[in-house]
């Protein structure tokens, strides 16, 4: 009768397959890393209508500025 005895802990190594196994993960993971870049370039970084609101709204101040200039000098009031 032959007994297989398991081999001491310090004489297991993964082997072919575990060298595969991490191998084929850190592949997979490589591409959908990549892929993940391509579709995150395709987002845009501000809507569209946050940066109209932004020049509307700096237009806004710059009229009222102006507005604000021309009457405090005086040149508003003719008498």
């Amino acid at each position: 009768m032959i007994v297989l005895a398991s081999p001491a802990a310090s004489q297991v190594v993964p082997g072919i397959l575990g060298f595969l196994v991490v191998a084929g993960m850190g592949l997979a993971l490589f591409f959908l890393l990549r892929s993940m870049n391509k579709q995150l370039k395709k987002v845009a970084r501000e809507p569209r209508w946050r940066e109209d609101a932004k020049q509307a709204a700096q237009d806004q101040t710059a009229q009222d500025q102006a507005e604000r200039d021309y009457t405090q000098n005086g040149t508003a009031q003719q008498g």
